[in-house]
């Protein structure tokens, strides 16, 4: 089949890769009708590439048929039209019953000290074969495809696998209610699926962006939006938006590859060119993230605030300011989306008529899988307005 591989930092190809298939019982194979490129396949593009293998297979955002399906699959069948979720979870262990299928102690990845296995992420999450191909193998199918209608197009469910649940997520982490204030830093799918939602609870939403195709995008769904280009105007100005208060919560979207820290990008980039093993222990043990997002964040919220961190983060000597968090007595939620726990909410809205949340106006790319490369390099360098790529197998 073909399938996006990933060879070295920046570089993607399309190629023949081994046909998915069903391999285990609880197995379904999907013929998948539509993949996307996320944000987070970008820290593979450039600062996980210690972390991957030559070859592996990208993408966690899928959506297709169901082909064939295992001995013990009950639930789903053959022809079903489905969205896979990001993350692979049992639904049945301790975490899972708390809504928490990110921690799922039967796919956990515990020799890597980290949480649920996620497809095509890195040997950090299970080295699992991505979705950005003509056909996914989805594990422990009944737990984890979801069943959906057959009339709607796919850009209405397909962001259900990831960035739709994660922009979800990101609100109820803030913490906010009709009548709140919340800023939006970073306006990529997450942050403009973030400014929909909350807009559309009452929210007053302020979002900061430096691209101005992501500003105008935003502005179309009610939130007032701000340039990056100075971030003492930036504080000023959410200051006197809020009466000098600041905001009752911060989305930050951004996450480890922000602009505005030149010297922690070289570093990010001299690590990642340097021999695999030596990489991985200094990631591991030494890894630093670009915080511009995250400081702008504790800075703008108010006193006794939230910010709800959705942008990925992997350093493990990042300077965080305490003395700030803790004397603004702030609280901070962060973590990987629980997709399976937001499903249930969010289905009925994703069909729901007049298109609420404008699924079908997210999109500003769509092109051929064959066309990966291409695409991989315009969403990386923001470049024709790109703001979200869907690839057709």
């Amino acid at each position: 089949m073909r399938a996006v591989t990933w060879h070295s930092p920046r570089t993607v190809t399309v190629e023949d890769v081994p046909d998915a298939a069903v391999v285990d019982p609880g197995d379904a194979l999907i013929r998948v009708t539509s993949t996307a490129i996320c944000g987070s396949d970008l820290h593979l593009y450039d600062v996980f590439g210690p972390f991957m293998r030559r070859g592996d297979v990208l993408g966690h955002e899928a959506m297709g048929v169901v082909e064939a399906v295992g001995s013990s699959v009950g639930r789903i069948e053959v022809g079903h039209r489905v969205v896979v979720p990001f993350v692979i979870a049992c639904g049945e262990c301790a975490m899972c019953a708390q809504g928490l299928p990110t921690q799922c102690e039967t796919t956990q990845n515990r020799e890597q000290g980290t949480g649920a296995a996620l497809y095509g992420y890195t040997e950090l999450y299970g080295a699992v074969p991505g979705a950005q191909a003509e056909y996914l193998r989805v594990r422990l199918a009944d737990a984890n495809a979801v069943v959906v209608g057959r009339d709607l197009p796919d850009e209405r469910y397909l962001y259900l696998s990831d960035v739709l649940p994660t922009a979800w997520q990101a609100v109820r982490y803030a913490g906010v209610s009709r009548g709140d204030t919340l800023a939006v830093l970073g306006l990529g799918p997450v942050g403009q699926l973030v400014t929909r939602i909350a807009r559309r609870e009452g929210i007053a939403v302020i979002a900061i962006e430096p691209v101005v195709e992501r500003r105008l995008m935003a502005e179309r769904y009610g939130a007032v939006t701000l340039d990056l280009d100075d971030v003492d105007a930036v504080v000023d100005a959410v200051r006197a938006w809020t009466d000098g208060r600041g905001v009752d919560a911060v989305v930050d979207a951004v996450g480890l590859e922000a602009d505005g820290n030149a010297a922690t990008a070289l570093v990010q980039n001299t690590v990642g060119a340097l021999p695999t093993r030596v990489a991985k222990t200094m990631m591991r043990r030494a890894g630093v993230d670009r915080l511009a997002a995250l400081d702008l964040a504790i800075e703008l919220v108010r006193r006794g605030g939230t910010v709800s961190i959705v942008g990925v983060y992997a350093g493990m000597l990042d300077p965080i300011p305490m003395m700030q968090v803790f004397d603004k007595q702030l609280t901070l939620r962060a973590g990987q989306a629980n997709v399976q726990r937001w499903i249930p909410e969010l289905l009925p809205i994703a069909e729901a008529d007049g298109d609420p949340l404008g699924l079908e106006d997210l999109a500003t790319h769509r092109a051929p899988l064959e066309r990966a490369p291409e695409m991989y390099e315009q969403f990386k360098h923001k470049a024709a307005g790109c703001i979200k790529v869907v690839l057709r197998p």
